[in-house]
């Protein structure tokens, strides 16, 4: 099976520009398109070590991030596009790379409804997983990413993906997308850090994305068995601390955090149930990374786990 960094340069950017780059991202093929400069670069960064897809494979998602038309050359302008049609806006040229990743992930985030999805970083040491619901802001991706340089394996940075009615989690390893402040932070962490273009001026601020399969297992599409569930929240004022959460108060908040648990009805309710029912619950409080680690490295589940 092909390596994405297994293609000559040439090669690679003649296969972009016409729509021919299959990417396998965990159960799921991105078919990419792009004539810009970032796209490219940031793909060939990011997604260097991620295999392709044999011709005539399925493709879950087609999409498209290029400047087209005159008037977009001159505004500076690009446009996304999702089965040759565009679901947004045109955006600034110096934002597309960022605007990609956003893409997929909105592919995923609207159109997969066979797992019960919660918007959530999850990692893993050995074969336990923790899913790691959040708000933009709270410091789940921060905390992602300082531990998939620690020799965490990261699963996903954006969705928790659990079939229904079990506490399994399917891995979707792609970039980890930090903003602001928490791009310094993470170059600071560890300069084994790789990042892909710098997106400024975005509706969040600077955003650049780091590469996200560390691991040796990254790309071991296996379902993995979650064994807690930790809504993590930064702050430089209050203690530190991890301490056990109600599950019912849980269900709610995890509840909340899901893309679809209301779209699945019935199903819905009953899969969260599994999964709150039969994983530990957790705060976490932080404002230091090396605290945070340590003390996910003591939850029982995973206290000597590699």
């Amino acid at each position: 099976m092909q390596l994405l960094n297994q293609l000559a340069p040439h090669d690679f950017h003649q296969r972009l520009t016409h729509g021919q780059i299959p990417l396998r991202v965990g159960p799921y093929i991105y078919r990419l398109k792009s004539n810009l400069p970032a796209v490219a670069a940031g793909i060939k960064t990011l997604y260097s070590d991620f295999r392709l897809a044999d011709a005539g494979e399925f493709v879950d998602y087609d999409i498209a991030l290029s400047r087209s038309g005159i008037l977009q050359r001159l505004q500076g302008d690009a446009e996304f596009l999702f089965d040759g049609k565009s679901p947004f806006d045109a955006i600034p040229i110096g934002q597309a790379y960022a605007f990609l990743e956003w893409g997929m992930n909105w592919c995923v985030s609207l159109h997969t409804n066979e797992y019960l999805k919660l918007h959530a970083a999850v990692v893993s040491r050995g074969e336990s997983a923790v899913i790691m619901p959040g708000l933009p802001g709270a410091g789940k991706s921060t905390l992602c990413a300082a531990l998939g340089l620690s020799g965490w394996r990261i699963l996903s940075d954006e969705h928790a993906m659990i079939p229904p009615n079990t506490t399994e989690v399917i891995p979707l390893c792609r970039p980890v997308s930090l903003k602001n402040e928490s791009i310094e932070v993470i170059k600071s962490f560890s300069s084994a850090a790789i990042f892909g273009p710098v997106s400024k001026e975005t509706h969040k601020g600077v955003v650049a994305h780091m590469k996200g399969d560390l691991h040796p297992d990254s790309h071991d599409t296996s379902s993995l068995f979650a064994r807690a569930m930790i809504f993590p929240r930064y702050s430089k004022d209050d203690a530190q601390r991890l301490s056990l959460r109600r599950r019912t108060d849980s269900f709610i908040l995890a509840a909340y955090h899901s893309f679809n648990y209301s779209l699945l009805c019935e199903a819905g309710f009953e899969s969260m149930k599994t999964l709150i029912e039969n994983v530990d619950c957790y705060d976490l409080v932080y404002h230091d990374l090396d605290w945070a680690m340590r003390a996910m490295d003591e939850l029982p589940n995973f206290r000597g786990t590699q």
